[in-house]
């Protein structure tokens, strides 16, 4: 890492305006990281509170329409901390009491954007943006109750224009830039598709880019419980799948938080906490595969290492198709990043001497065939008790059933026989008293509380089925059309019909609603085609 403290602050002057120029104009960030840039500004901070370069707003170098857009909101750069206890100061400072509620949210890496319903714009200098309605047919959007075509969506989105991760992976694996050659990464994807004149070669090839709303996913959490919560806020944060090189955290209350004003450069009611990425690099000596609701998840492990005082062993591979783009091998050396002092990931692999494929063909917990289902590794055996236990777990979570954690699901699965949602909901206090170290006021506890999921609405219902594809947006888009039981037959015209679907995702649905009918059709037989406007479980 540069050691900008020793740079005068001539030579601090002019290594940031060359890192701005080679960042924002030329979309390449050459021989420094963020955490080399973020250096150099804090030491001239340091050493001159007052520069102008510390109150520059930038935005990428865009091609658009040539027109300007005003926004009537300035859409501001934020401060950064980095480290938990800069965030905390900045909370102690603002918050009115210790109940003070606040919103976590990614911060995203793309470029900022606003739409209008009409119109879309970059940030631009915070107060006049770049019309790029001409990048509209590359855009969906991701917005509270909504993934589709921007063009779609009739109310302002304010965002940020970014290339998901798994559509990196899946998509752009054969999409070339203008140079013929791979994008490396999703944020050079963003601003060399962002920076063409013409689109139509990205079309063509299948590109696109997501427009993610930044109130999609915003975790509420009072101010005295962040400390304590941070590292449970960053991992779900983390597990998104999309670009972020932070965290977002704001003052929930917007009329207080638009009070308190701003700099010229940054709002003072919001904080970015920005990722430091500290690596190491360690030998991978083992790739353990864990099971998830819907498919297996590879996990390096290798020599123990210390970053930033905690001893790492082990960091998530994700999928499979990451291994095999990456062509990870037990033996071969990983480069171990730390982001935001909490996540650890493999940030880059050199091959080892000594090698041999991570990559298993047979199930860890039934025996069966494993089946390749791009970018996942599935075991799609509907007896297999690990995937029964995952699933069920995740499905109770959904629902909010909280005293039914990893152990209990697993007593429910071994000692009961339990293996489809619909049978849970049948339990009675006797079944739960059967289980090893359940007595009798937990047995009721548990009872009643699955009794008070009944009242679940069905979309919650309905992404507790652990549906391939539907998550709790999507849930709500189908219910809309479809009733509970109708889905169980709708056809792949009908669901390609809906908007931001289409016909590939159409195919997907059908075929895993065709999987999942028996537990739909259990669901349906202890309770009855529901009245309109009711709950799902109301006339169990």
């Amino acid at each position: 890492m540069l050691d900008a403290d020793t740079l005068s602050e001539e030579m601090l002057i002019a290594k940031i305006r060359e890192c701005n120029r080679r960042y924002w104009e030329e979309e390449a960030s050459g021989d420094f990281s963020d955490e080399d840039y973020d250096a150099l500004m804090e030491a001239l901070r340091r050493r001159n509170p007052s520069h102008p370069l510390l109150s520059e707003v930038h935005a990428p170098r865009v091609s658009g329409t040539g027109m300007k857009v005003h926004h009537a909101r300035p859409m501001l750069s934020l401060d950064k901390a980095y480290s938990l206890d800069e965030l905390m100061s900045w909370v102690d400072k603002y918050r009115r009491s210790e109940k003070e509620l606040l919103l976590v949210q990614p911060k995203y890496d793309g470029i900022s954007a606003f739409w209008n319903g009409r119109v879309l714009a970059t940030r631009g200098d915070g107060y006049d943006g770049e019309d790029i309605s001409n990048k509209i047919a590359l855009i969906e959007a991701e917005t509270p109750g909504f993934r589709g075509p921007l063009s779609a969506v009739p109310h302002p989105i304010r965002g940020e224009i970014v290339i998901r991760e798994d559509d990196f992976q899946t998509v752009y694996r054969s999409i070339l830039n203008r140079n013929g050659r791979p994008y490396r990464n999703p944020r050079n994807a963003v601003a060399g598709i962002m920076g063409l004149k013409e689109i139509g070669p990205m079309l063509e090839q299948g590109a696109k880019l997501t427009l993610i709303d930044y109130n999609l996913f915003s975790e509420p959490v009072i101010c005295s419980e962040l400390r304590k919560r941070w590292e449970e806020l960053c991992g779900r944060l983390e597990a998104l799948p999309y670009p972020m090189d932070g965290i977002v955290v704001k003052l929930a209350d917007e009329a207080y938080s638009d009070s308190l004003g701003s700099t010229a450069h940054h709002p003072r009611g919001q904080m970015a906490y920005k990722f430091t990425n500290r690596r190491h690099v360690s030998k991978l000596m083992n790739v353990v595969w864990s099971f998830g609701k819907n498919c297996l998840t590879p996990v390096a492990e290798f020599e123990p290492i210390e970053i930033g005082g905690t001893t790492i062993r082990s960091a998530s591979l994700h999928n499979l198709q990451n291994i095999l783009d990456r062509d990870i091998q037990i033996g071969d050396y990983v480069e171990v990043e730390r982001a935001g002092d909490v996540i650890p990931y493999i940030a880059a692999v050199t091959p080892g001497p000594e090698r041999r494929s991570c990559v298993i063909s047979k199930c860890p917990s039934c025996g069966s065939d494993l089946v390749v289902d791009p970018p996942e590794l599935r075991c799609v055996n509907p007896e297999c008790t690990e995937t029964t236990v995952q699933r069920l777990l995740s499905a109770v979570r959904i629902l909010g059933i909280d005293g039914i954690g990893e152990s209990n699901v697993r007593r429910m699965v071994r000692d009961l026989g339990i293996r489809h949602l619909s049978r849970m909901f049948e339990l009675g206090v006797l079944e739960w008293r059967q289980l090893d170290g359940i007595g009798d006021t937990a047995a009721k506890k548990l009872y009643r509380q699955i009794q008070s999921a009944r009242r679940t609405p069905d979309w919650k219902l309905l992404t507790a089925l652990n549906i391939k594809g539907i998550g709790p947006n999507m849930a709500k888009v189908l219910l809309e059309k479809f009733s509970f039981g109708e889905l169980r037959t709708a056809t792949e015209e009908s669901l390609s019909s809906i908007s931001g679907i289409g016909p590939e995702r159409a195919g997907m649905l059908k075929k895993e609603l065709e999987r999942q009918a028996d537990s739909i059709d259990e669901l349906l037989s202890i309770r009855g085609e529901p009245e309109p406007e009711q709950d799902l479980f109301s006339l169990l």
